[in-house]
């Protein structure tokens, strides 16, 4: 095959790329994260299941082919793909709109949501929509993932207390707690809080403590990462052996065993329609969070990701979760660190994760059956609090408050509204901070610092200027929604200065000018012509000059373009050096 042919082959199958330098200790490295990847995996997928609303085994099955499916196609080595809390909370918000009474056609509308995000994913990738993405500033991310963190923490604790509660936003979900408080379960309470409590002193306490006792760093971490199959199999005991289950403590019940089953995505026109936009975010949020997690690791190893290929390897992950009885997914960050930390040097160590998981599905869904819904309530609840992160609005509120505005706003509509409409204020904010702070660009009135060729902010330092010359510096590039700024800008500064001869607009910082405003370059030439001004422009970019050479604007302007300022400068006034400091 010709080598560009098998680059682009390669581009789109990356297990073409790294298998061919598989070898034996890549192998036991990628093994070695798998083992450590699997035994955090198996209790996440069943409570990140249960927190969709969904069965068990379909967090288990969602964790299956899925990671082979991203295994093929995705281009980060260290990723490890599966179910994780934001997409599951957006799932249950999705499905939960929908009004559905019958448990098959809940888990049938979840299968469906996997398969529209895979299209779309798909799609995006295949015409290298990647770029959406970053319409989503990382404040509003943050402030997202922050509140979204907290509403997961605060829908477990009816698990937790073994009551009855619902709520989509924070506020209704409080009120419905504390409506059914004095119906708490003591024996539920006691299991989950003890299981919360062993939980996060496993996250923090344990590796040390193991360390202390002579356990090697490696033993200890896989030990300290299979704290939560502890206590998902210490819980299970207890409620088997003292029957806490005929005393009011929630479980799993049976858990189907055997492969995951083919299953078809329900193609029905109003579902599909009513699906269209949560399964839109849900992807636009899975990407940007796994994207950023694949960012982060690669560059550790100064390896490289292809966001676009990521999408498709996002995109097919949900299709296979959607033709295997699973639900949505993205890259995890936590198992993802783990992963990496793990040693995983391919994505075949998520192949291997999820062979691990289909023993599990095989062999141990049998020993589920009398594990307390609190235990993986309290699962979540640990690992979604390491999600929230309030520091970011102070850091915000310090470096810019349009920022904390933003982050602000995300955080309370998301607690106060919901998942969906947070995260839809959430894109809509983003966009329109961007338009916000470009529609009115930095203008610098610039003069020569004495001695040299560097023009500088008047305002800023000691420059030479001429009385007869304004040059403005504009620092952002020209499109509809700052043309009229820019006019108000220049005309604001020549009015009323009857010394002003030429206006030089430095375009250094300008890397496109759109259609709108060229017709307003058009119009202050125009007016500053009827003022016997000329207009001049330097340090023109080439691709801005080339969009302007097509237009009648430079045969139509008063003044001239010049390759630098200094050469402006030395054009128009030739003995600036003896001008004045303004």
């Amino acid at each position: 095959m010709a080598r560009p042919a098998r680059a682009a082959l390669e581009r789109h199958l990356p297990i073409l790329d790294w298998s061919r330098h598989y070898d034996r200790e890549t192998l036991t490295s990628d093994l070695v994260a798998a083992v450590i990847v699997t035994i955090m995996l198996i209790p996440q997928s069943l409570a990140y299941a249960l927190l969709a609303g969904l069965p068990p085994e379909m967090g288990l099955y969602a964790s299956i082919l899925p990671l082979v499916a991203y295994a093929i196609f995705g281009t980060s080595r260290a990723l490890a793909v599966g179910p994780v809390a934001v997409v599951s909370l957006m799932t249950a918000a999705a499905i939960g709109n929908l009004g559905l009474q019958d448990p098959a056609e809940y888990a049938a509308a979840a299968i469906t949501l996997a398969f529209l995000s895979g299209a779309i994913l798909t799609v995006m990738g295949v015409l290298r929509l990647g770029f959406l993405a970053n319409f989503l500033s990382h404040p509003v991310i943050a402030g997202f993932i922050t509140a979204s963190g907290i509403l997961i923490a605060a829908s477990q604790l009816k698990h937790i207390l073994g009551i009855e509660a619902q709520g989509h936003t924070l506020v209704e979900t409080a009120g419905s707690l504390l409506a059914h408080l004095g119906n708490t379960n003591p024996y539920t309470l006691a299991i989950g809080a003890a299981a919360t409590g062993f939980l996060f002193w496993v996250r923090k306490g344990l590796r040390p403590f193991l360390a202390r006792a002579g356990l090697g760093p490696r033993l200890a971490g896989v030990l300290a990462k299979a704290g939560p199959v502890a206590a998902v199999a210490v819980t299970t005991l207890l409620v088997w052996g003292f029957g806490l289950d005929t005393r009011g403590v929630a479980i799993v019940g049976e858990v189907p065993t055997g492969v995951p089953p083919l299953t078809v995505p329900m193609l029905d026109a109003e579902l599909l329609g009513q699906l269209l936009v949560p399964a839109l975010l849900i992807s636009i949020i899975g990407f940007v969070e796994s994207v950023s997690v694949a960012q982060t690791l690669a560059a550790k190893r100064r390896q490289r990701i292809l966001p676009d290929q990521e999408l498709v390897g996002l995109g097919t992950a949900n299709l296979a979760a959607a033709f295997s009885g699973g639900y949505p997914v993205t890259g995890g960050f936590a198992r993802s660190v783990v992963n990496f930390d793990a040693g995983a040097e391919t994505p075949a160590a998520g192949a291997f994760t999820a062979v691990g998981i289909l023993l599990a599905a095989l062999l141990l869904t049998p020993l589920l059956y009398f594990l307390p819904k609190a235990t993986l309530a309290a699962t979540i609840i640990v690992a979604v609090l390491s999600l929230v992160d309030l520091s970011i609005l102070r850091k915000a509120w310090g470096y810019s408050k349009v920022d904390f505005a933003a982050v602000a706003a995300t955080i309370l509509l998301t607690l106060g509204l919901g998942v969906e409409i947070g995260v839809s204020a959430g894109v809509v904010i983003s966009v329109a901070l961007h338009l916000y702070k470009t529609s009115r660009p930095h203008v610098a009135e610039v003069g020569r610092v004495p001695g040299t060729q560097h023009f500088r902010n008047i305002l800023r330092h000691e420059v030479e200027t001429h009385p007869s010359i304004v040059t403005l510096r504009v620092d952002e590039s020209l499109y509809f929604a700052n043309a009229a700024f820019l006019q108000d800008h220049v005309y604001d500064r020549v009015v009323g200065d009857d010394a002003i001869r030429h206006v030089v607009l430095m375009f250094s910082a300008v890397n496109a000018v759109d259609m709108s405003a060229l017709e307003s370059l058009e119009a202050i030439n125009d007016r500053l012509a009827s003022l016997g001004i000329k207009l001049h422009l330097s340090e023109v970019k080439g691709p801005v000059m080339d969009r302007l050479r097509r237009s009648h604007f430079l045969h139509d302007l008063t003044g001239r373009v010049f390759l630098s300022q200094h050469d402006a400068i030395a054009a128009l006034a030739p003995c600036t050096g003896r001008g004045a400091a303004e």
